[in-house]
C-alpha cells in the first residue's frame, strides 16, 4: 500500500486506470482540471502537491503536475481530495466546497458537471482498486 498521491501510488493508480481505459461510461464532462492539494502529511510531501485529471479522451486520467492550459483548477485539502479521489464521497467534496475549504476557478461549469457523472460498475471497480492500494 502507498501514501495517496505519493510517486508510488500515482504509478500505480495510472496502471489501475490504463486496466480501464476505454471500459465504462464516459466522464459526463471532458476538461482538462488542475489540483493544487494542500494540507499534505509530511510523510507524503513538504508542500503542496500539484496534480491533474484528464476526462478528455473518454475516462478519467490522474496525474502529478498541472496542465498549462488547464479548463478549472481545485484548491482542496488532502483529506477531501483523499475521500472524494479514492472513497468517491461526493458529499465530503460538496460538504467542503460549501464552507469555503475548495477554491475553484477557471470554467466551474466544468468542474460541477463532472461531479453529476453516475458510478457505473467501472467506476465502481476502479475506486475499489484505489481504495486497495492506498495507506
Amino acid at each position: 500500500m502507498a501514501k495517496f498521491l505519493s510517486d508510488e501510488w500515482v504509478a500505480q493508480a495510472q496502471a489501475i486506470q490504463a486496466e480501464y481505459d476505454g471500459q465504462g461510461t464516459p466522464p459526463a464532462a471532458q476538461a482538462r482540471i488542475n489540483l493544487t492539494i494542500t494540507e499534505v502529511p509530511a510523510d507524503v510531501s513538504d508542500t503542496d502537491i500539484l496534480a491533474c485529471m484528464d476526462t478528455t479522451g473518454g475516462s478519467v486520467s490522474l496525474g502529478l503536475g498541472n496542465f498549462e492550459d488547464a479548463d478549472a483548477g481545485i484548491q482542496v485539502g488532502y483529506d477531501t481530495a483523499k475521500s472524494f479521489l479514492v472513497e468517491g464521497n461526493q458529499q465530503a467534496m460538496m460538504q467542503a466546497f460549501m464552507s469555503g475549504k475548495v477554491k475553484i476557478t477557471g470554467d466551474m461549469t466544468k468542474v460541477l458537471a463532472l461531479q453529476q457523472g453516475g458510478n457505473d460498475e467501472i467506476a465502481v471497480a476502479v475506486q475499489g482498486r484505489l481504495r486497495d492500494i492506498t495507506d
